[in-house]
């Protein structure tokens, strides 16, 4: 039997740190999480983020971990905690970027002090050299609400002084005043100590001094390695003693804070001050179509590293790797990979520097995309299994009614593909346009330098990347001095495509971006290995903003398919196909982490199950959403709301149910302004956003419709939707991969997207079950199903057998599908691994209601029904009932509880 790869972990489970559920709070979770039977705690960003952060995500120092979360000592406390329990730990990271909201970031506080000459310059990508020639050495900052030159002469800037330092203050927002820019105003400041003390000259002779020597420092743009040690020598010397001589004299602090006061109060003064620094800063909106330096996506906030400089990475990545060296942590989960300038370069230095360490990248991979096998890490954070698994449970005879009735309400036939197309143009247009400019001003200087391209005009160069963009069927390529295979299809398809829908645009202008983007013969200059690594980074936002963040709150055809890494267009998921993707992750990706539900998934793996059940009744659904659409037509205000987010109003609350007027407030006006259609989160549409609140509002105080959709719900989701959650997690446990458990969800969760699911988890509640499972048979267990403890049940019990066996679930373990035979085989999934553990659980189940209940149902209806075990003597892991080998009776093996996990012990 294969052996284990040392430090992948059996199993994981995610938790969300925050300020109130820092370290000590995990810490005191590693007993429970022990019992539980999961092998490793899996924890967010801990390392320090911005001020009050509840996700981790925005790091603005990644050498120390977050004081918010109980800092270095808390850590340790919980380090100690995990290890005294039998516990490993897996660390999400963070190397695309940074936040940069205030001086917390010294790094990025050293940048707007001194330009390009900061030591920190190369961290971040910033453009220096801008196709804006009013913004070159500068750094745009669109913090502001309103216009610069309103905001100004409303007085809600003010230049303040601590000690030696100067910033500029706006609002709870504040930006450092560059060292050299301070010498006018303190050769005033000088010149009033003369004027207040004749006795002072010699005083005022200093801060004169120490002013003109500011005023000679190295200029911002004087990048040479001379000219940056003197200035940043220099400044922190005059720095020094500025603060000193303010300390030491009174007269010359009260005349500084007096020019300051008098600077401030003069609106044009304060403007040249302003213009002499290395930012300027603007109203957000100019962010979108002038922003020079690469975001997260769209916010501007969070600025992208160049952590492919080696430098960069040591410096941000040396606590990580001193961890990982320690065996504080035994593996990494790297958000966003597609973020980078190299992914590939970047996981092979992690990789060496890391002595292999157990990684997973956080890679959306669309249908019928695969992870580059060439990649030195162990897979996906396993968002794909979302569709594989999940779509088991989807009925395809539903796809046909479900299309019809959300033609009906939506008054559109326009399938998925084509919403998702024209989201990314409208990003492009409006959140990413600053994006797409850069990519223009590119491709503008590589066809100026070839003769046969030079003529073309910006316009029509921007409309060839936009359409290609938008015709990229994945998040990204990764082509860097040659295409691989992947590439060159995904590239050869999205050109083609974008030709198709553009025919007025000259074809050769296709070929010139191709012969640039697959590197497909040798180029003249640097310029077009510039255009294709910024089109690569480009095309992965667009796609998560056009159709993560907008798309999939659109389309509502059925919202159980519209998760990260599946296609709404696509209903669901063959047998057949399961079963291939699963023996491929066997042979390809081992240990690959599997998940179901996440921080990231638009609702959790609970309301999917339920919301699968809808598919196998889509008659009784139409039925249900036109009499609740005729019921709640008193609440409506005028069209509002529209009908396409009434209806998404009734998925959710089927999902969800039951669930609170504010939750499902904050979740509605979440999806509508994600959408986008008729309102959003820069341009809120006041009118709309209230009308749909007092909508909500009113139908969950309509106590017919509360009580006709509490009926529905009851009657034909909560029992089916429990039997495909089982099948579902059974399913995720034990196919090849490193299973996760999001926090909360080993009893029944039924969160929307975040932040609904990063709300506080009762742990003692889930304490007290798991204590309550020890000493229930499944009959015991099942009887008190409402309380989730069927779910908690499979999962603790899935996961011993995971810890007590492992090589049947390592690397080594393949994946084999069993046969099943009789009338019901397609509503059964059975497959075994490395020959001694099977799984069997019930599919398409939904309508199977009967007098009894679930379980006999599964009992008549699958009697007859067959799988073959192998040799040997089989015990039920759940039940505890000894299994013969040979053909087995499907019905008698969910006969005590709805799914079987069966041991070969012999």
């Amino acid at each position: 039997m294969p052996t284990v790869v040392p430090h992948v972990p059996f199993s994981t489970y995610r938790i969300q740190l925050r300020p109130d559920f820092g370290f000590d709070e995990a810490a005191a979770l590693a007993p429970y999480l022990a019992r539980l039977g999961v092998s490793h705690l899996y924890a967010s960003p801990c390392l320090q983020a911005a001020p009050g952060s509840t996700h981790g995500y925005d790091v603005v120092d990644p050498t120390r971990p977050n004081s918010e979360l109980g800092g270095a000592e808390g850590h340790r406390r919980m380090c100690d905690a995990l290890g005294a329990a039998g516990l490993g730990q897996v660390l999400d990271i963070v190397p695309n970027h940074m936040a940069i909201g205030g001086p917390e970031n010294a790094w990025w506080w050293d940048v707007l002090e001194n330009g390009p000459s900061s030591v920190y310059a190369s961290y971040f990508d910033v453009d220096w050299d801008p196709p804006e020639a009013k913004l070159r050495n500068t750094v745009l900052l669109p913090i502001l609400a309103d216009h610069y030159g309103r905001v100004l002469d409303a007085g809600e800037l003010e230049v303040e002084r601590k000690g030696g330092s100067f910033c500029v203050r706006y609002g709870d927002r504040c930006v450092p005043v560059a060292p050299p820019t301070l010498d006018d105003l303190l050769e005033r400041a000088s010149a009033a100590v003369r004027a207040a003390a004749p006795d002072a000259s010699q005083v005022a002779d200093e801060l004169e001094s120490i002013a003109a020597a500011l005023g000679n420092l190295p200029p911002s743009w004087a990048t040479d390695r001379d000219s940056v040690r003197a200035r940043h020598r220099d400044k922190e010397v005059l720095r020094a003693a500025l603060a000193q001589l303010c300390s030491r004299h009174p007269v010359v602090a009260k005349a500084i804070d007096e020019t300051l006061a008098a600077i401030n109060a003069d609106p044009d003064t304060l403007d040249s001050l302003l213009e002499r620094q290395n930012y300027r800063l603007a109203h957000w909106r100019v962010a979108g179509e002038e922003l020079d330096y690469r975001r997260f996506f769209d916010i501007d906030t969070l600025i992208g590293m160049r952590v492919e400089d080696p430098a960069v990475f040591e410096e941000s990545h040396s606590l990580v790797l001193s961890w990982l060296a320690s065996g504080v942590i035994d593996g990494l989960r790297v958000d966003h990979i597609d973020g980078l300038a190299d992914p590939a370069g970047y996981l092979e230095r992690l990789a060496e520097q890391s002595s292999g360490a157990w990684v997973v990248v956080e890679k959306i991979l669309e249908p019928g995309e695969s992870l580059r096998e060439t990649w030195p890490v162990a897979g996906t954070t396993g968002y794909e299994w979302v569709a594989r698994i999940g779509g088991l449970f989807v009925d395809p005879q539903g796809e046909a009614p479900f299309t019809e009735l959300w033609q009906e309400v939506s008054c559109s036939a326009e399938p998925f593909a084509e919403v998702a197309h024209r989201a990314k143009h409208a990003v492009m247009a409006d959140s990413l346009s600053a994006d797409l400019a850069r990519l223009t001003s590119l491709f503008v200087t590589v066809c100026q330098r070839w003769r046969a391209y030079r003529d073309y005009t910006r316009s029509e160069l921007a409309a060839v990347l936009e359409e290609v963009i938008a015709s990229m069927g994945v998040y990204r390529t990764y082509v860097v001095d040659a295409a691989h295979p992947d590439d060159v299809a995904q590239i050869s398809s999205a050109l083609s495509e974008a030709a198709g829908r553009r025919p007025e645009l000259d074809s050769d202008l296709f070929q010139a971006l191709a012969r640039v983007l697959l590197a497909t013969e040798p180029l003249p200059g640097p310029a077009e290995a510039e255009l294709r690594l910024r089109f690569q980074q480009v095309t992965s936002p667009v796609m998560a903003k056009g159709v993560e963040d907008t798309a999939l709150y659109e389309y509502g055809r059925f919202v159980a398919m519209n998760e990260v890494g599946c296609d709404p267009g696509h209903w669901a998921t063959p047998l057949g196909e399961f079963h291939a993707a699963a023996a491929a992750a066997a042979q390809r990706w081992p240990a690959s982490m599997v998940a179901t539900s996440t921080h990231d998934t638009k609702r959790s793996e609970d309301v999917r199950a339920r919301l699968y059940v809808l598919s196998e009744i889509s008659e009784l659904w139409a039925s249900a959403v036109r009499r609740w659409m005729g019921m709640n037509s008193a609440h409506r205000s005028g069209d509002h709301p529209d009908p396409p987010a009434e209806y998404l109003f009734y998925q959710t609350l089927v999902g969800a149910w039951p669930i609170s007027a504010e939750r499902m407030v904050a979740y509605m006006a979440k999806a509508t302004r994600e959408a986008k259609v008729h309102t959003s989160w820069t341009d809120p549409n006041v009118v709309y956003d209230q009308a749909l609140e007092d909508f909500i509002r009113a139908a969950l105080d309509d106590g017919l419709f509360v009580s006709d959709l509490s009926g529905f719900v009851e009657e034909y989701l909560v029992e089916a939707g429990w039997v495909s959650s089982l099948a579902q997690v059974l399913c995720k446990l034990t196919v090849p991969g490193v299973p996760d458990i999001y926090q909360g969800c080993e009893l029944w969760d039924y969160s929307l997207v975040d932040p609904d699911n990063r709300r506080p988890v009762d742990f003692g509640a889930r304490r007290a079950a798991l204590d309550k499972v020890a000493d229930l048979t499944p009959e015991g267990v099942w009887h008190r199903r409402a309380e989730g403890l069927p779910k908690l049940y499979l999962i603790h019990r899935a996961l011993g057998l995971r810890r007590d066996r492992p090589a049947c679930f390592g690397i080594g373990a393949g994946y084999q599908p069993l046969a099943v035979s009789g009338a019901g085989a397609e509503h059964v999934v059975a497959f075994a691994r490395a020959g001694s553990v099977v799984s069997v659980a019930p599919r398409l189940v939904g309508g199977w209601r009967a007098g009894h209940g679930i379980l006999e149902a599964l009992r008549t209806r699958l009697a007859g029904t067959t799988v073959a075990l192998a040799a040997g003597s089989w015990v039920d892991v759940l039940s505890g009932d000894p299994v013969a080998a040979g053909r087995r009776d499907v019905g008698e093996l969910l006969s005590r509880f709805p799914v079987a996990l069966l041991a070969r012990s012999t």
